[in-house]
């Protein structure tokens, strides 16, 4: 049976020859995707506009506001739980609308 010192030189032997194996064939890889990219007229601009560019998320102005707490939602994604509960109550979403949309309503009505 062999000793671990003996395993241990074996092993790192090993190891060597891995890394050897591994950039010859690192080196034939890149020499393959060299002449491919040369033979199509790839650039290394073309290989990284793969992903396309998002767009920042802007924030989006507040639509509804609880007058008790000052609380604003969007009236995007869930409603939020003091708007469901007030709802819950028998009021409407339009109870909670910033500014004042009678008046609008009004206007339109004349």
């Amino acid at each position: 049976m062999s000793t671990y010192k003996e395993l241990k030189a074996q092993a790192d032997a090993l190891m060597k020859q891995a890394e050897i194996a591994r950039r010859a064939e690192i080196a034939s890889v890149v020499t393959e995707i060299q002449a491919r990219m040369k033979k199509y007229g790839i650039t290394l601009d073309d290989l990284k506009g793969g992903a396309k560019k998002t767009k920042a998320r802007t924030a989006v102005a507040a639509k509804y506001r609880n007058p008790a707490t000052g609380e604003s939602w969007s009236g995007r994604g869930r409603s939020p739980k003091w708007l469901a509960e007030e709802q819950a109550k028998g009021r409407s979403r339009e109870d909670f609308l910033f500014g004042k949309r009678s008046e609008v309503k009004d206007s339109h009505d004349r």
